[in-house]
């Protein structure tokens, strides 16, 4: 079981790894939220699993969770900044 620091190093890696930077400026092609927060869970996956070195047996299932969730949510603010910067 991770710690709260475990969790907090986690969090914090992933937004400013590729899930958090790739993500965002993926979410800010597009104008679909729906599309924005896809492209962002897969990056997150993607990293997950380039970050175990392809093995699937190495991934853990919080390290992936967190990742995906990290990867929507900047998808998504990313989404929102090309929204509020083309109304703007």
């Amino acid at each position: 079981m991770l710690g709260i620091l475990d969790l907090l190093g986690t969090i914090g890696g992933n937004v400013l790894s590729l899930p958090g930077i790739l993500g965002l400026a993926l979410g800010m092609t597009t104008r679909n939220w729906v599309v924005a927060a896809i492209l962002g869970g897969l990056v997150g996956v993607f990293e997950t699993v380039v970050f175990a070195g392809f093995r699937f047996g190495d991934i853990g299932s919080l390290d992936l969770a967190i990742a995906v969730l990290v990867g929507v949510l900047a998808g998504s603010l990313g989404c929102a900044i090309r929204h509020r910067g083309a109304t703007a």
